[in-house]
């Protein structure tokens, strides 16, 4: 009977010995650095549980052990915190470090950037080709309606949500601007001043050249003058922006195109790209210029003039640069 005894106490402590060296070892290896010697992007779906991120993390090479990490995280009282989402996991991390790292929750941050003067076309084209996007976008947003700059995105963010927020940059500049407009201006309106300045946004790309376009787009209103704008006519043609070739003297003549500045007064009935803030404040506080007529120079800007006759000598002058391109 004590020799049946004394087995089962050295079975006991045979036992405890084994779970205490089993308890040793995982801890080691729990803390012990992995071989990969690069970051890594690791995607935790939504809903996905310990279980299966214990085995991508080791399917990846993340850890050396599927088991011993989930009853790491157990044990440290974690499973109900990893988050979702994409994280860059550095080289050379524990499986304390990772653990640490999803319960953190800190995910990779993507940017993408919406140049100013692009249609709606042009934005949703490229929001739809962004391939870690989610929800394909249908309907075109309104014209004129965001704010092209860059936004952060997380992995499988809505685009509808990104649409939603370049508005409300939008909303909140006008805002703040609209109230410091220069006193006196022939601009009724927000939605006026939007359509002028993607106007002007269509017009040229050089920043220098803005306000000076508004001070001479700004005369024009106010002495009744057409606006004469390439730039509206494309768009009434093609709500993309642009074409791939050059207009026709019908397309000018077209009296049935709402956006044809070059036969109807004022401004056309809508915006026609999404201009920026500089576009913005150029139409709010234009150049004081007497200049009624401008054209391109050869360089990528314009020439301005005050009079017809100086005008028709600057359009002679840019038609030789044409031809010699030709």
């Amino acid at each position: 009977m004590k020799g049946v005894r004394k087995y089962i106490i050295l079975l006991i402590l045979g036992s405890a010995a084994f779970a205490a060296l089993f308890a040793f070892l995982g801890y080691r290896a729990f803390h012990a650095s992995n071989e990969i010697a690069t970051e890594t992007v690791f995607l935790v779906q939504g809903g996905q549980g310990l279980i299966r991120t214990s085995r991508l993390l080791s399917e990846a090479g993340l850890i050396l052990d599927k088991n011993i990490f989930k009853v790491g995280v157990m044990i440290n009282g974690q499973e109900r915190n990893l988050k979702a989402g994409e994280f860059l996991i550095p080289a050379n991390q524990s499986m304390t470090e990772i653990m640490e790292i999803l319960v953190k929750g800190e995910v990779i941050q993507h940017s993408l950037t919406i140049v100013e003067g692009w249609t709606s076309y042009q934005i949703v084209e490229y929001l739809n080709a962004i391939e870690n996007l989610s929800d394909a976008i249908e309907a075109l947003p309104i014209e004129g309606s965001i704010m092209p700059e860059s936004y952060h995105y997380t992995h499988n963010a809505s685009r509808y949500d990104i649409l939603m927020r370049m508005q409300q940059s939008q909303l909140v500049l006008l805002d703040e601007i609209w109230k410091m407009r220069d006193p006196g201006l022939p601009i009724h309106s927000i939605e006026e001043a939007i359509i002028l300045a993607s106007i002007i946004e269509r017009e040229t790309g050089i920043a220098a050249e803005r306000a000076h376009i508004a001070g001479v787009f700004i005369n024009r209103l106010r002495r009744n003058i057409r606006l004469q704008s390439d730039a509206t006519i494309i768009y009434g043609i093609d709500r993309k922006g642009f074409l791939d070739r050059g207009l026709r003297r019908s397309e000018l003549a077209d009296k049935d195109n709402p956006y044809n500045t070059y036969q109807k007064s004022g401004l056309p009935p809508s915006a026609i790209a999404h201009p920026g803030r500089a576009s913005i404040e150029a139409v709010l506080h234009p150049m004081d210029t007497d200049d009624i007529y401008f054209v391109a120079d050869g360089t990528g800007g314009h020439v301005f003039a005050e009079t017809l006759a100086q005008h028709e000598r600057n359009v002679v002058q840019w038609r030789k640069i044409e031809r010699s391109r030709k």
